[in-house]
């Protein structure tokens, strides 16, 4: 089973994705749009990536603030939830996932890496989005369980 994880922001969406067994995530790509209402290109591009790697399930990077609580960019990922549902149909699981310090921690990958300032841009979200990924694969159990199935 695959899976598809996201890393949504106000201009971006990092794509990320998991080999067939489910078990490695890795950057995809990332969505770019000019304004964030601009949203149904986002939305189509996600559903033919959705249909040509065969996902079933889409982990949704859900930006908390620090001391938990949902503010402007967590409401606006879940009214981009309900509108992903949608648009994927009752065949796709969309689960949000915490992703607090997940960019953070995909530019420190990159510097550490040795991407300049400069270029990382344009790797930061699928990065950010294979890391929101791989978090949900090692701490979800509900999707160890549906695995198995």
């Amino acid at each position: 089973m695959r899976l598809l994880g996201l890393d949504y922001g106000s201009k971006t969406v990092g794509v990320a994705l998991t080999d067939e067994l489910g078990i490695i995530a890795s950057p995809l790509e990332t969505i770019e749009r000019d304004k964030e209402s601009k949203i149904r290109p986002t939305l189509r591009r996600i559903e033919e990536l959705v249909h040509q790697y065969e996902v079933s399930f889409v982990v949704l990077g859900y930006p908390l603030k620090m001391d938990g609580e949902a503010g402007e960019r967590a409401l606006k990922t879940e009214e981009f939830k309900t509108l992903l549902e949608k648009r994927l149909g009752e065949g796709v699981t969309v689960r949000l996932w915490d992703e607090r310090l997940s960019t953070v921690e995909a530019g420190d990958i990159l510097s550490e890496s040795g991407v300049k300032k400069s270029e990382q841009k344009k790797y930061i979200d699928k990065i950010a989005a294979a890391l929101i990924l791989e978090d949900f694969m090692k701490n979800c159990r509900d999707f160890e369980a549906d695995k198995k199935h």
